[in-house]
C-alpha cells in the first residue's frame, strides 16, 4: 500500500518543508489540489456536499499546481506528484502538455496528472472554454496529451482538436499516467475505458467497496482490465492501520490519500507541528514497530 499525503489545510509556504519531511519519514505521494479562484458570486453546485455549498473558504490558497511541482521536485528525490484533481477541460491542451510534461522531464518521471470534468462554471467562463460537453472534450483532449508525450513529430485530427505534424520538446522520457476522477457513472466509465487509473475523494470503507467493485466490473467489460491500473482513494470512517491497509490492499486500491495533520484536527496549523503529525503518522500506519 502506498501513502499519499495530501498537501491541502497547510499553509502553502511551508508545502517544501514538508514535502521533504513527507519523503523522509516514508510517504510515497503528495497531492496539489486545483482551482483559479472563488468566484464572488458562486452560483455552481459543489458536488461533494449535500448542501451544494464547497467545503473550503473563498480564502483558500490554491498555488498553480505545475509550478508547485516544479518547486517540490527539486528539493526532493523520491516523493511522487499528483494532481486531485485537475480541471483539465478548463484548459487549452497545448498548454498542459507542455507544462505537465515539463515537470515530469525534469522531475525524473514522478509525476502523475489526475483529472477531472469540473463543477465550477464560473473557472470555465473566465478561460473562455465551454462548460457544456466538457466531458467529451476532456476524453478528446487526454488522446493530444498523450500524442504530444510520445515526442517527435505527432498529428491530430478530432472532433474537438486538429492539427497536423509538429513536435514538443522536451518529451517525458515515460508516459505520464493520467487518473481520472470522479464518482458518477459516467466518470468511472471513463476512468476504467481510457484512465491509468481512478482517483476517488473520500468514503467510508464500505462505500468505496462499492465504487471499486463497481470499477473493476467496468473494466473487464470493456477489456482494459489486464493493464495496469491505480486506484486511490481517501478512507474517512478507519484508521490506515494494518488490517485497513490489507482490505484495501485486496481490494485493488493502490494508494491512500489521507492528511496527517487533518487525522490530528490540525487545519493551517505551524509548520512545526505539521511536520510532528507527519512523523507520528508515519510511525504509526507506515513503519510501525
Amino acid at each position: 500500500m502506498k501513502f499519499c499525503q495530501s498537501l491541502m489545510y497547510a499553509p502553502p509556504a511551508d508545502w517544501l518543508e514538508l514535502t521533504r519531511c513527507a519523503e523522509g519519514v516514508g510517504f510515497d505521494q503528495v497531492s496539489l489540489s486545483d482551482h483559479l479562484f472563488y468566484p464572488g458570486k458562486l452560483e455552481s453546485s459543489y458536488p461533494y456536499s449535500s448542501s451544494g455549498r464547497p467545503i473550503f473558504p473563498p480564502e483558500t490558497p490554491w498555488p498553480d499546481v505545475w509550478v508547485t511541482t516544479g518547486a517540490l521536485a527539486a528539493a526532493t528525490e523520491r516523493i511522487r506528484f499528483a494532481t486531485h484533481v485537475y480541471v483539465l477541460p478548463a484548459r487549452n491542451p497545448f498548454v498542459v502538455a507542455k507544462a505537465v510534461g515539463t515537470a515530469a522531464f525534469l522531475s525524473g518521471d514522478r509525476v502523475l496528472l489526475g483529472v477531472g470534468a469540473g463543477w465550477m462554471r464560473e473557472e470555465f467562463d473566465q478561460l473562455e472554454q465551454p462548460f457544456a460537453g466538457r466531458g467529451a472534450r476532456m476524453e478528446e483532449q487526454i488522446e493530444v496529451l498523450r500524442t504530444l508525450w510520445r515526442g517527435g513529430m505527432v498529428e491530430h485530427h478530432g472532433e474537438f482538436y486538429d492539427f497536423d505534424q509538429l513536435e514538443m520538446a522536451p518529451a517525458p522520457a515515460q508516459p505520464v499516467p493520467i487518473l481520472i476522477g470522479g464518482q458518477t457513472e459516467v466518470a468511472l466509465r471513463r476512468a476504467a475505458r481510457i484512465g491509468d487509473g481512478w482517483l476517488g475523494t473520500h468514503y467510508g470503507l464500505d462505500e468505496l467497496r462499492g465504487y471499486v467493485e463497481r470499477l473493476q466490473a467496468y473494466r473487464r467489460e470493456y477489456g482494459t482490465d489486464g493493464r495496469p491500473f491505480e486506484i486511490q482513494a481517501a478512507v474517512t470512517d478507519r484508521l490506515p492501520d494494518g488490517d485497513v491497509c490489507a482490505e484495501l490492499d485486496e481490494l485493488g486500491v493502490t494508494a491512500l490519500i489521507t492528511s496527517a495533520w487533518l487525522i490530528e484536527g490540525l487545519t493551517f496549523a505551524s509548520v512545526d507541528d505539521n511536520r510532528r503529525a507527519l512523523e507520528r503518522f508515519a510511525s504509526t500506519y507506515i513503519s510501525p514497530s
